[in-house]
């Protein structure tokens, strides 16, 4: 008992931190290329990553654990980063938050994929009513069609789904810190390459809000709440730690409001309320 109450209170830490990710992306990416900012956040977690497992001295993964790496670092550390941040040039983070909504579901589905699990017909009921919930908001905001912020949204929710289950999965026999650090030293060499590629010509006009931004992604986004995240799905198991990424969407948009003084549409609210008790049913029936 007191293990799983210690796995759901880290699993709350490792949400709460990811709840800042969108706000702090909208803020840093205005001052910095999207392409720059994906690969210096993930250089600079790879670099406290790698002083952790040599400090604590972590034994290396093995051969077999190398392709789930491989999965977790092109969802969480390239992937997601990457495509919200383009999706961010397009879309505020308050819009985007409504598509954070289905980042359970997009999980829950990986999983189910991954271990074989048949679940229910309701679950695949409840998987349509939250994607179609999404796809009318993002169609009903644009001009008649899925707009490329709202795509970028959609295909980043994807792969991040994928790097979760993976890296839940890999968790149990890696420990839950040593698979983000060692999925971002993997994917350092081809972070540093870009980061060189896509350095800016300078810095003094980058606001301190832009570092800021730039230090929330690095540190606690891509490294910080994912120890407390994979730790909370080891020691509270992964189905029910994981109900708590509903509680994000509504995390987020008190961000995006009162920090970014983004307006929040009632309309948000209410696809992000819907969406959530979609993806609810669907972990239900799962």
């Amino acid at each position: 008992m007191d293990s799983k109450l210690a796995g759901w209170g880290s699993g709350f830490l490792g949400i709460l931190i990811f709840s800042g990710s969108l706000p702090a992306t909208r803020v840093a990416v205005a001052d910095f290329p999207p392409l720059f900012l994906t690969s210096m956040r993930a250089v600079i977690a790879a670099m406290l990553g790698a002083l952790f497992l040599a400090v604590l001295r972590q034994r290396r993964p093995e051969g077999g654990q190398a392709l789930s790496l491989v999965i977790v670092a092109g969802g969480v550390v390239i992937g997601f980063p990457l495509l919200t941040a383009l999706a961010l040039k397009h879309v505020t983070s308050a819009h985007a938050t409504v598509f954070i909504g289905l980042l359970p579901l997009a999980t829950a589905l990986f999983g189910v994929l991954r271990g074989g699990e048949r679940p229910k017909p309701a679950f695949w009921l409840f998987s349509v009513l939250g994607a179609a919930t999404v796809a009318g908001f993002a169609l009903t905001n644009s001009d008649g069609g899925l707009a490329g912020g709202d795509l970028l949204m959609l295909a980043a929710i994807t792969v991040c789904g994928l790097g979760y289950a993976e890296g839940a999965v890999l968790s149990r026999s890696l420990g839950g810190w040593q698979v983000i650090s060692w999925a971002l030293v993997l994917a350092l060499p081809v972070m540093a390459a870009l980061a060189a590629f896509t350095w800016p010509e300078g810095f003094a006009e980058i606001s301190p809000s832009g570092w800021a931004g730039l230090g929330y992604v690095s540190v606690f986004s891509m490294l910080v709440g994912f120890i407390f995240w994979y730790r909370g799905l080891a020691l509270g198991g992964i189905a029910g730690v994981g109900q708590l990424q509903l509680l994000q969407p509504f995390l987020s948009l008190l961000l995006a409001a009162f920090l970014l003084k983004e307006p929040v549409a009632w309309t948000m609210i209410a696809c992000t309320v819907f969406v959530v008790l979609s993806v609810a049913g669907a972990k239900r029936f799962a």
